[in-house]
């Protein structure tokens, strides 16, 4: 009996695991922000906007990818969305009708790190989801990136 209770209950959290590996945390979001600052200030803009913006580079982890927009909300890298490259996205709404674009660049602008909430197409599940993201001033330049809450 012992042996079948473990069994299912196996069976029950294995696919959970499953799916909880597919999503990176809030914390993911935060180093990775970190780490792609580090990178901006070490190799310069030109070589560090192409890494972020490499869909299989080493700026993406599971639904975790770097974005980089400049202070008028030209978007100048993107690792998920190579068409918002080049795009002033200052009057892009979520949603929920949030100008989300024109809102990082205030945060940005008035206390050069942060935090923020909006929605987004998640691009593992291709779904508009919540979606929550670390932001930091850095060379002129926003550098983001945000996880996608778990339901």
């Amino acid at each position: 009996m012992r042996k079948l209770i473990v069994a299912a209950l196996v069976a029950t959290l294995l696919p959970l695991a499953a799916v909880a590996e597919e999503y990176a945390t809030t914390k993911d979001a935060e180093m990775m922000v970190h780490r792609a600052v580090a990178f901006l200030k070490k190799e310069g803009r030109e070589k560090a906007f192409a890494a972020f913006s490499d869909p299989n580079g080493q700026f993406r982890f599971r639904d975790l990818y770097v974005m980089v927009y400049d202070l008028n909300g030209v978007c100048v890298a993107h690792g998920a969305k190579k068409e918002r490259i080049g795009k002033d996205l200052s009057g892009e709404k979520d949603a929920d009708g949030k100008l989300f674009v024109k809102e990082r660049i205030e945060i940005a602008k008035k206390a050069g790190k942060g935090w923020q909430a909006y929605k987004f197409q998640n691009p593992v599940s291709k779904k508009v989801e919540d979606k929550v993201a670390y932001l930091e001033l850095a060379d002129g330049v926003i550098v983001m990136s945000g996880a996608y809450k778990k339901k």
